[in-house]
């Protein structure tokens, strides 16, 4: 791969221009995170893989994501009418994002961390909160998750992320709080924690739990889940966390439907 070729401003150009077959843009993406891998400095695993998941559909328009190795997630943002061409809308947002991520300023530095805190307090100043303690709190926590990602690219620490997005929209990290754990001992534990499907399930199961109690609850999470799914992937934007609550809403509703199968085949 050249420079010339992968660099941000050619980069743009192709995708400003959406002229066919200047860039293989699915060819690109997977050279450019393999290079990435192979580096003696990179935080990524050798072998990292790009995951490409189609929108099930027998119409178009067709819809793809692509999730990165380092766990920023991106979808189809044109109207596609063929799923090769889906695929290759997503690859395009993400290879535009993948190159850019890689300026100097996108790295976390002492000097991001700072600004990025500086702006988070500023943000929180003009929020209408009644627990002072828990902003500083989560100021805090927030900090400690950009020092201990010292060195990786902002698309690196999205996982991370994603991972507490998850587990504040969940309410785990206030069950965590009513078991008095702190939260540094909280965010130890889950800053090296992937989102994989035992964290999935695991707060499926919770969805279930609150469905049982208040029925109409997992429609209305994925009603929002969905909008929310559908404004960033349209804009072109990262969507990993109100996918990662779409999918876990969807595994919930299907474990349901399967229980409500299994008690209706059981004899009376």
């Amino acid at each position: 791969m050249s420079d010339d070729r992968m660099s941000p401003v050619h980069v743009y150009q192709e995708i400003v221009d959406n002229k066919p077959h200047k860039v293989a843009v699915v060819e690109a993406l997977q050279e450019f995170w393999q290079m990435k891998a192979g580096r003696k400095d990179s935080h990524l695993r050798q072998g990292a893989l790009l995951i490409y998941e189609s929108v099930p559909s027998s119409t178009p328009p067709y819809v793809c994501y692509v999730t990165l190795p380092g766990g920023a997630c991106f979808g189809s943002f044109q109207i596609c009418t063929t799923r090769a061409d889906a695929r290759k809308s997503a690859a395009k947002i993400a290879l535009m994002n993948s190159v850019f991520n890689e300026h100097p300023s996108r790295i976390i530095s002492l000097e991001m961390i700072a600004r990025l805190v500086a702006e988070a307090e500023d943000s929180l100043k003009h929020q209408a909160q009644s627990d002072g303690g828990l902003k500083e709190g989560g100021v805090d926590a927030y900090r400690y998750m950009l020092e201990q990602n010292v060195g990786k690219s902002v698309l690196e620490f999205q996982e991370v992320m994603t991972v507490f997005q998850l587990l504040h929209w969940n309410g785990s990290l206030k069950a965590m709080r009513e078991r008095e754990c702190s939260r540094q001992e909280v965010v130890q534990h889950y800053t090296h924690r992937r989102l994989d499907d035992d964290m999935r399930a695991a707060m499926a199961i919770d969805w279930i739990a609150r469905e049982k109690e208040r029925p109409g609850v997992i429609q209305g999470e994925l009603q929002t889940a969905d909008t929310e799914l559908e404004d960033l992937r349209r804009a072109g934007r990262e969507l990993r966390f109100p996918k990662e609550k779409k999918d876990v809403l969807n595994l919930a509703t299907s474990q349901i439907e399967e229980r409500k199968m299994l008690n209706s085949s059981k004899p009376s």
